[in-house]
């Protein structure tokens, strides 16, 4: 039973949440993402991610005793806060969103997550990297996947009743980072509806940086291999959602990729009256652990198997945090319903630029050691807008601020750099 205590908390968010969604505002935020995603952009929309940061909301501040209504809180504080004091482009939607909860097996092999020695909780962290040798791919065995609907619906049934007369509650899609890291049993990071592909992502913790470019020469067939089951594998985890009838529309404010909205034309609107299936959605395909790899390299061994993919979904975010611009037309090519490409510090702007044009979306992600720590190097982070804005004043351009995890408490300084950024692109 949800104690009073913790539904009034529930509802006293849920009210502050819809009072913000129900602005005026978020209708033209919205209009503005669908039309940065349209390729028809009018001016750049701006969003600052704060769930990393470390103390953006402490646990200190938490005030529901319910473990799953205490992850809720915590996530609706996060937005809220942000509504209240960053004033970027975040929108939230009339309702609040619930993923399925998922349970998968192993890979066959244990796949650990290691913490520094004496660091637990760090941002840092390893693996055990099982597969030591070649000749270990053959522990691999396909994963079981199965969804808990007796559990999401009876955390959507407590949500419903705490708040569903203030503020709807809708389920569907997943959190994979969530499902993947098994963090916590209710946590909700905010990356539901987010279809990530992470075929190198999980490559890389079956086998470790260090064997990557050795295996590429020395027993190429064993990535080729590793590659191959990866892709076996998430067709199967995406085609079970299809199948299952657990897609929800990602075309709203749930992610279709790093942090970038699903706002688009032309997928199915978020409030479709009908199943969803994956080519109504966003796909996310990325390959970061691989970017040290020539772009023959990486045309070989990686692009065929994320193209193949890709095919699925209706539209493609492409790219997290490594350099593009050097395998980019390659991209271009073999995914044709790529619509996004992020582009990080790594990558030649104005090359990229002339790239993407405005045939494509330029999805920025500024560097995120400026703005952290101790004393924000403000200079650094004019340079770098200034350089965006000079490359890519012609394209479609989104601004995605990303894994800033310390502010030493200076909040303040979020809304600072919105405040910067607009001014550097007279907004």
């Amino acid at each position: 039973m949800t104690s009073q205590k913790d539904r009034n908390i529930i509802r006293g968010l849920a009210t502050q949440w819809m009072e913000f969604a129900s602005l005026p505002v978020m209708k033209e935020r919205k209009r503005l993402w669908r039309a940065v995603h349209d390729l028809k952009a009018e001016r750049p929309v701006i969003l600052f991610e704060t769930d990393w940061i470390d103390g953006y909301v402490s646990n200190d501040e938490l005030l529901c005793e319910d473990p799953f209504l205490r992850s809720v809180e915590k996530y609706m504080r996060i937005r809220l806060r942000q509504a209240e004091e960053v004033g970027d482009d975040q929108i939230l939607e009339p309702y609040y969103r619930l993923g399925w909860k998922m349970a998968f097996s192993d890979y066959g092999v244990p796949v650990e997550m290691r913490a520094p020695a004496g660091q637990q909780g760090s941002i840092a962290y390893s693996f055990s990297f099982p597969i030591a040798a070649p000749e270990d791919i053959a522990k691999l065995r396909k994963r079981t996947i199965a969804v808990d609907r007796e559990k999401t619906l009876r955390l959507h049934a407590i949500l419903q009743d705490a708040m569903g007369d203030i503020l709807s509650v809708r389920w569907g899609n997943y959190d994979p980072f969530v499902s993947e890291f098994n963090v916590g049993e209710y946590d909700d990071l905010g990356f539901n509806g987010n279809f990530f592909f992470g075929l190198t992502w999980q490559l890389y913790r079956f086998i470790g940086n260090d064997r990557l470019p050795y295996w590429l020469y020395d027993t190429p067939e064993a990535v080729h291999k590793l590659m191959a089951y990866m892709l076996e594998d998430r067709l199967a985890l995406f085609e079970f959602f299809e199948k299952q009838g657990l897609l929800d529309f990602n075309t709203d404010s749930q992610m279709a990729g790093p942090r970038s909205y699903g706002y688009v034309s032309t997928l199915p609107p978020a409030d479709t009256q009908r199943p969803a299936a994956l080519k109504d959605l966003w796909g996310w395909a990325e390959s970061q652990e691989f970017e040290m790899i020539s772009p023959a390299m990486y045309g070989e061994f990686v692009l065929p198997y994320l193209a193949k993919l890709a095919q699925k979904f209706g539209l493609i975010y492409y790219g997290c945090c490594e350099r593009v611009d050097d395998r980019l037309e390659l991209i271009m090519e073999a995914i044709p319903n790529l619509r996004s490409v992020s582009v990080s510090g790594w990558s030649n702007f104005a090359r990229t630029a002339e790239l993407l044009g405005k045939k494509y979306v330029f999805s920025r992600k500024p560097t995120p050691a400026s703005i952290s720590g101790p004393n924000p190097d403000w200079d650094c982070l004019e340079k770098d807008m200034k350089a965006t804005r000079a490359a890519a004043r012609d394209c479609n351009l989104e601004i995605l601020f990303r894994d800033v995890y310390t502010i030493n408490g200076d909040r303040a300084r979020l809304r600072k750099w919105v405040e910067m950024t607009k001014a550097v692109f007279q907004m």
